[in-house]
């Protein structure tokens, strides 16, 4: 009996929950399992901060699938093309060969990208906070900022390297902020020809508010917090230009900075564009049993996927967080058994459980099923959380080995030499202009015809 061939886009929350409960629940002599992602582990994003901070290794972040996956076979490349009618996923191996894999069945799982607007210079000068290697050349960069104002003899050069701006007042550009201030606070004292005082650090957002989502009570307590520890948060105001050497905002103000991160919201992966299906604020419109309309034995989940969200009523659809994806990927495991054995699909329905804020030390804002919490209880809280949600014992075994080293013998402060003579603009890290159009995805299924295989290479 040959066997159903299930292929799912993408290594993040949804995905490796996906394989995890689908290698699970079916015999080997089912189904063949293919995971396609550019990297070999899964990342833990909501720590991403702090391993730019210094406070944890890469490593405890990022869970490797091996580990994990023992049952399912990872393919490494990404998707950059879907064939619906064919049934054909075209994939970019990540030594650049473009392959075929032909499927039964299709979980699209290929998360997001960072979201920019056309400002002049931000993608030439901008870094950003959505991967692993981003995390490591920031902190390189930072460092570096550090090191060349401490042996400027120009103030204004000086002034310019220890200027940092964070855009997006969400919780990855919140935190962010506040990781790495306590980074450049703590590095100072290691550095006897820097004044701390010259250490600068704005967080701007277009919104009214910081991080609405924690509504007024909270979202207050935590602009009280960064503003106490000296991070200028400007509201309402965006970036109008972005340049080597500054950055002006909307409001007229031009700074000098060498240090703009962008961190202003995601946007679906731009595989979504790469066949025609009805789309929801830019992602991909879902039924409540999680398979796209139109295309028989494709499913999407996470921040690709608009997913209806029952528990908040009609109309709403889940917000792009690691605890939707988490569910909805085994959601989308079951439902894929079901569609194979013949069974019924279930809607997928989750109630948030609430937000954690993690800002470093004891400054911490957690809302964990309604209940709000500030400073050390919800430092406790959060720290729990992550804790609880890594995959792995030896991740969480990682994690707080890390933390607790970093709490008494703190930071070195070294740098690993990431682009060192050449600095990596917003888009380095992320490859956003790798994807065919539905027409070529199209031509390229009518020139061959797709074959099975271990993969189901072509």
């Amino acid at each position: 009996m040959e066997r159903t061939r299930i292929v799912i886009v993408g290594g993040g929350f949804a995905g490796v929950e996906c394989a995890r409960r689908l290698t699970r629940r079916l015999d080997s002599a089912e189904a063949d399992i293919t995971l396609v992602t550019p990297a070999g582990y899964s990342l833990y994003l909501p720590l991403l901060p702090q391993v730019a901070a210094g406070m944890l290794t890469p490593q405890s972040v990022a869970v490797s699938l091996r580990r994990v996956l023992r049952g399912t076979q990872v393919l490494p490349g990404g998707a950059i093309g879907i064939d619906t009618k064919a049934k054909n996923c075209v994939v970019r191996m990540t030594t650049g060969e473009i392959v075929d894999v032909p499927y039964d069945y299709l979980v699209l799982t290929p998360g997001s990208v960072t979201r920019t607007f056309d400002i002049p210079g931000l993608e030439d000068h901008a870094r950003g906070m959505k991967t692993l290697a981003e995390a490591a050349y920031l902190r390189d960069h930072m460092i570096t900022q550090l090191d060349l104002a401490a042996h400027s003899l120009d103030a204004e050069e000086r002034a310019a390297r220890l200027r940092f701006v964070v855009v997006g007042g969400g919780y990855a550009g919140t935190e962010t902020a506040a990781s790495l201030q306590r980074l450049t606070a703590a590095a100072c004292r290691r550095y006897p020809r820097l004044d701390p005082s010259q250490v600068k650090w704005h967080l701007v957002d277009i919104a009214p508010k910081l991080m609405p989502e924690l509504g007024d009570d909270l979202g207050f307590k935590a602009l009280t917090m960064l503003r106490r520890r000296g991070i200028e948060v400007s509201l309402g105001v965006s970036v109008a230009e972005v340049t080597a050497e500054s950055v002006t905002f909307t409001d007229g103000r031009k700074l000098p900075c060498h240090t703009l991160i962008w961190t202003a919201g995601v946007a679906a992966s731009p595989l979504i564009s790469t066949f025609e299906a009805e789309k929801v604020r830019g992602r991909l419109a879902v039924t409540p049993t999680l398979e796209v309309p139109g295309a028989p034995g494709v499913f999407a989940v996470g921040d690709a996927a608009a997913v209806p969200d029952l528990a908040s009523g009609e109309g709403a659809i889940c917000p792009p967080t690691a605890q939707h994806a988490t569910r909805q990927g085994k959601a989308v495991a079951d439902n894929v058994i079901a569609a194979m054995r013949d069974g019924s699909l279930r809607p997928y329905r989750h109630r948030d459980l609430g937000l954690v804020v993690d800002l470093g030390g004891t400054d911490a804002v957690s809302k964990p099923l309604g209940i709000e919490l500030a400073g050390l209880p919800a430092q406790a809280v959060a720290r729990g959380y992550h804790i609880s949600a890594l995959r792995t014992n030896v991740a969480k075994v990682r994690v707080l080995t890390n933390w607790t080293l970093h709490a008494i013998a703190g930071d070195d402060f070294v740098r690993i030499g990431f682009f060192a003579q050449r600095p990596a603009n917003l888009r380095a890290f992320e490859y956003t202009d790798a994807y065919q159009t539905p027409e070529e995805v199209r031509e390229r299924t009518n020139r061959s015809s797709v074959v099975g295989g271990p993969f189901g290479f072509r």
